[in-house]
């Protein structure tokens, strides 16, 4: 089969300030390669044409393509753009879309259908001349709180029809934020920086938020003086649900196992150090994993099939934390950043990869700011991927398709919540000029998923 597409050019980065390109850096830490991006990654040029509307659709259609030409772009697709006139006419030319390098089309039209609508979509293979997948999809009223996620889930099949990859619209990212009060709630917004939602409202210092596995939970903790409990947030009602299992110290960076049914979480302080499970499904049996009085083990993440858990530790010296993996139920830990005596390293805040083979975190390589990295487990973190080289940048986090992370980022050029693309370097900044703390991408989302209520309880 022919292929048209645009190759990620190895040991390359791509910067999204002004598109410079930076050279690989090897052996900035002992013993580690640093700078691997994907080693072969295709991007087919995927071409959309405008959508139609029949029956009371045709106000509805430009909103929809928007919204999927949007999510495919920042699902870093090659999409085209700037498309002739001839292009507009009924049918599909597949040698004029050959012509211009297309190797998927996207065509849609929208229907009226009773309080809703109708999506007919196709994905036609130019190079073969033919439809490949179509679907028909309803969609409720713009109106709707729903529409949008609709919309994105729609994007993702587009996406799935393509590339056999899932996509990643259709989710959110939670992340705590100061208000003006000098307490911090927690907010989600939607992947593609629509609709920021306040959804606590304890006059607290709400921290660490973290998704349960269907996308209808938060958990995440308070550090505020007296306010020292884990919770549970029901998005679509907003009830919450407190835990309280340990004598005393301070809870931490919650995290879901992918079943559901349990909570790890790291404590400080007090007589309880270290990182535990608790039950949340039936509120019980407390288990310490790992940590005590001489070191901090924080920042608990699950491997996709709930067997391991990476965390960041300071047992190799306050001023060289490093990320450690063990199995879930606890024993000797094995190092995974590159940890080498008498040279440090700075690396903490670990996120477990949906494709379980990659954990992100942030790093200092050498000196000054922090850098986000991922390490590859096939070789046990000998080789690193170096995804930033500018700014500081701390906390990443997957999104559901594995091949975007989120992460706090400080720039020249813009402050706030970014994304960056695993397999080419871009980076777009989703939320500018807000100080946004240790955010979580969702799994996700299903028609069966709630909408974020907000405001808190």
């Amino acid at each position: 089969m022919r292929f048209r597409a645009i190759s990620v050019v190895l040991l390359l980065f791509v910067s999204a300030a002004g598109g410079r390109l930076f050279a690989q850096q090897r052996d900035s830490i002992p013993g580690v390669t640093l700078g691997m991006v994907y080693e072969s990654a295709y991007q087919p040029a995927l071409g959309i044409k405008p959508f139609t509307g029949r029956f009371g659709g045709g106000g509805v259609a430009s909103q929809v393509e928007a919204i999927v030409g949007r999510d495919l772009r920042n699902s870093d697709r090659s999409v085209l753009d700037s498309l002739p006139a001839g292009l507009m006419n009924e049918g599909v030319d597949y040698k004029l879309w050959d012509r211009l390098g297309a190797v998927w089309l996207v065509t849609g039209q929208v229907e009226g259908a009773g309080d809703g609508y109708v999506l007919v979509l196709e994905l036609h293979d130019v190079v073969y001349s033919k439809v490949k997948q179509s679907g028909r999809f309803r969609l409720p009223d713009p109106a709707s709180e729903a529409f949008r996620m609709a919309v994105h889930r729609i994007s993702d099949q587009i996406v799935t029809w393509a590339t056999g990859d899932p996509g990643m619209a259709a989710s959110r990212i939670a992340f705590s934020m100061p208000t003006s009060d000098s307490t911090k709630e927690l907010y989600v917004i939607d992947s593609d920086g629509e609709n920021l939602r306040r959804v606590t409202s304890l006059g607290s210092i709400a921290m660490s938020p973290a998704w349960s596995w269907d996308g209808k939970e938060l958990a995440f903790t308070t550090v505020k003086p007296g306010d020292r409990r884990l919770y549970e947030l029901d998005l679509a009602t907003d009830r919450m649900r407190t835990f309280d299992p340990l004598p005393s110290g301070q809870y931490l960076t919650p995290a879901f196992s992918p079943d559901g049914k349990t909570l790890a979480f790291a404590s400080l302080g007090g007589s309880s150090h270290g990182i535990f499970t608790y039950d949340v499904a039936d509120n019980c049996c407390l288990k310490h994993l790992s940590g005590g009085a001489s070191w901090k083990d924080l920042s608990p993440t699950y491997s996709p099939d709930g067997r391991q858990i990476a965390f960041n530790t300071d047992r190799f010296g306050t001023i060289s934390p490093q990320i450690m993996i063990m199995s879930s139920s606890g024993g000797d830990p094995e190092t995974l950043s590159p940890l080498s005596y008498g040279n440090g390293g700075y690396y903490t805040s670990p996120d477990w990869s949906p494709t379980g083979d990659l954990v992100a975190f942030h790093g200092r390589i050498q000196s000054g700011s922090y850098e986000i990295l991922v390490a590859d487990l096939k070789d046990g973190g000998r080789r690193l991927r170096q995804l930033t080289w500018e700014g500081n940048n701390e906390d990443p986090t997957w999104a559901p398709d594995g091949r975007h992370l989120a992460f706090v980022g400080v720039r020249d050029w813009g402050t706030g919540l970014m994304v960056v693309d695993v397999a080419t370097g871009r980076i777009r900044l989703v939320l500018s000029g807000r100080r946004v703390g240790v955010p979580d991408w969702s799994p996700a989302l299903g028609p069966e998923s709630p909408p974020a209520a907000g405001g808190g309880s």
